[in-house]
């Protein structure tokens, strides 16, 4: 089982019990503004997303992470790599991405995965680019692309619900860790 410790986070594959807490976090406005079409999503939806995710493991040899806070076992959120395939333009990319409940954003807990993440795609995974696929003025988000070491690629539209997307990418074989 796949698992990545940081000084503060525990990031590691999904059990049945985090399913209730990401969908706490999934059917909060705020958190879901920024995903998708901005609804929030049914305990249902949750189940399916994250079924999808793990099936992205066995398929990929990657996937989004649950992540937990180390010190409370609490689950923060999620964080991982995956195929965007919502873009066409990137469908042959490996995306980055994280989503976290709002009572844990602005404490760096998702700069601090991501970069586990980062160190995991090139390390244990032989990626040589990833890239980070932003809603236009999410600023939060465009903070902590900038903390890895992202550059801004290009501006794109999401081809089902039209907003403007933002396209980040690194090359690994420079990452600097």
């Amino acid at each position: 089982m796949t698992e990545i410790r940081t000084p503060r986070l525990i990031l590691r594959r999904w059990t049945d019990d985090d399913l209730a807490p990401m969908a706490d976090i999934n059917t909060d406005p705020a958190v879901m503004r920024w995903i998708g079409d901005g609804s929030a999503l049914s305990l249902e939806q949750t189940a399916e997303e994250i079924e999808g995710w793990e099936e992205e493991w066995d398929d990929e040899g990657f996937g989004l992470f649950a992540v937990e806070l180390l010190a409370s076992g609490e689950l923060a959120g999620c964080v991982g790599l995956s195929v965007p395939g919502f873009l066409p333009e990137a469908a042959h990319e490996v995306a980055i991405s994280w989503r976290f409940g709002r009572q844990y954003w602005g404490q760096g807990y998702a700069s601090e995965a991501a970069q586990a993440v980062l160190e995991f795609a090139l390390q244990d995974r032989g990626l040589d680019r990833v890239i980070a696929v932003n809603r236009l003025g999410h600023e939060a988000s465009d903070n902590v692309l900038r903390k890895l070491g992202m550059a801004f690629e290009r501006e794109t539209t999401h081809p089902e619900y039209g907003h403007a997307l933002t396209v980040y990418s690194i090359d690994l074989t420079e990452y600097q860790a």
